[in-house]
């Protein structure tokens, strides 16, 4: 019988430590080694040897290309994401917070492949058949061709696979398969790792396409080991609100296509459709004539997306005034409020500030800046913003105005949705369609692109690095 040892294993990298530290010696992560028993002869238990005579170099275009055809998934947001559908003998990691729709998803594709006469197995190794079969219900997903096995062994599940022959196989979860050969539990960084790497090379071998789900740390990334990210071929990351019902799918990995599509579901009683229109979905209710409300065209990788940034200023007594944020980096707030207070002269030291981007849409565009700091003096001084103007660009830290990428696609598709003007850097490309106001700093905005006041303003703008001009409260 084989010895057996300790070993500190890293949840991140994966690297091993024969004791336990507080930061991992490979990557620096902290807190992330945990206790795992391997063999002491250094070879892991239940690791395959396979006997292959070496590869013969070959030249570089005498190499056959992959003919495979993508599978559509049936559903046409999901196969924008992934260029087409799931391609054969590849290997997919999907990870989102809990309750966000994975399985739902992934469910649903598969119902959907399966009317289209493919042969999809489902191994749910986290909940019972019965589970699923009632979601099933729900969602319309009982058809000829869909299998299920209720199993987290790694040698059941390759019988099962073998048994069914299937174009696809969805695993949910990867965290709660285990091989009993492997004396680690289930969930370890031993675990996952093997089990995936199996699964890769199953699929690798001429066999189906393989789906996982992944559980994502509290963090928003991905759990487990960062290899298991490296072995796959593609990584899609499942994101939304639980109290919104708009969800979004990105690729951060894509090996047989782009990686700026982005997918856009909508989370009813009857599971996940998708969304034609988003702008309107999210510009439905937005009102018009509000102080501290701005319309940014952002781009969500091709695909332009037309959102509602709202800003509200509230003075307080208090030395430490709040900052509060949602769907926008808060480091990047803090900075915008530097620049407001010291190129323009807007202070706001004095005041409660909370920003959201309506809908529950995480914005990361850089071209969101104008967006949030015309919202923010729109807010402050009561003076709302025009109802049919966009606004776009990157404000740096001299109060300049710089231009973003793909502004004609931008405007494009503010045209489209009948907006008539739109405020955009001094050296950005423009738009026939719509009429454009160039700006060079952040100054020009704020005094010429606010409509009149709806009550007395809190301050008048001084340009320059001065401090506001304080005017009599309302």
């Amino acid at each position: 019988m084989a010895r057996l040892r300790t070993i500190h294993r890293c949840t991140d990298c994966g690297a091993g430590s024969p004791r336990w530290a507080g930061r991992c010696p490979a990557c620096g992560e902290w807190n992330t080694l945990v206790e795992e028993v391997e063999q002491a002869s250094g070879s892991r238990v239940g690791a395959v040897a396979t006997a292959r005579p070496p590869a013969t170099p070959v030249l570089l275009a005498d190499v056959a290309a992959d003919a495979s055809t993508p599978l559509p998934s049936g559903l046409p947001e999901l196969d924008r994401v992934l260029g087409g559908g799931f391609v054969p003998g590849s290997a997919t990691l999907i990870g989102g917070e809990p309750g966000i729709g994975k399985s739902t998803l992934l469910l649903q594709a598969a119902a959907a492949m399966a009317r289209r006469g493919a042969r999809c197995l489902l191994v749910c190794a986290e909940e019972s058949p019965a589970q699923v079969r009632l979601r099933a219900q729900r969602l319309d997903a009982l058809v000829p061709g869909l299998w299920l096995v209720g199993e987290n062994s790694m040698p059941a599940i390759l019988a099962a696979a073998g048994h069914v022959s299937p174009d696809v196989v969805v695993i949910d979860s990867i965290q709660t398969v285990w091989d009993p050969e492997l004396e680690s539990p289930p969930g370890s960084v031993a675990q996952v790792k093997h089990c995936a790497h199996q699964l890769v090379t199953a699929a690798k071998a001429g066999g189906p396409a393989v789906v996982m789900v992944g559980h994502v740390t509290k963090e928003g990334t991905l759990a487990g080991p960062r290899v298991l990210e490296h072995v796959v071929d593609t990584v899609l990351s499942f994101e939304g609100d639980r109290h919104h019902a708009i969800r979004l799918l990105r690729a951060a990995k894509h090996r047989f296509g782009p990686t700026g599509e982005l997918g856009l579901f909508e989370m009813t009683g009857s599971g996940l459709e998708e969304v034609a229109d988003p702008a309107g979905l999210f510009l439905a209710d937005r009102q018009p004539g509000t102080c501290g409300s701005v319309v940014f065209p952002a781009m969500e990788g091709y695909r332009p997306l037309l959102v509602e940034v709202q800003a509200l200023v509230v003075h307080t007594p208090g030395p430490s005034p709040r900052r509060s944020v949602s769907g926008f980096e808060a480091g990047r707030l803090s900075l915008l409020l530097a620049v407001l207070d010291r190129r323009v002269g807007l202070s706001l030291a004095g005041h409660e500030v909370y920003v959201s981007v309506v809908g529950g849409v995480r914005v990361a565009d850089p071209g969101a800046d104008l967006a949030v700091c015309l919202a923010l003096a729109s807010a402050f001084t009561r003076r709302p913003v025009l109802d049919d103007l966009v606004v776009l660009g990157e404000v740096g830290l001299g109060g300049e105005v710089r231009q973003v990428a793909q502004t004609p696609a931008r405007l494009a598709e503010a045209a489209r949705l009948g907006f008539r003007r739109a405020l955009i850097p001094a050296r950005a490309p423009g738009s026939e369609a719509l009429s454009v106001r160039r700006i060079a700093t952040l100054f020009d905005a704020l005094e010429r692109d606010l409509g009149p006041a709806t009550a007395p303003p809190k301050l008048r703008l001084v340009a320059g690095a001065g401090r506001s001009e304080p005017e009599p409260d309302c």
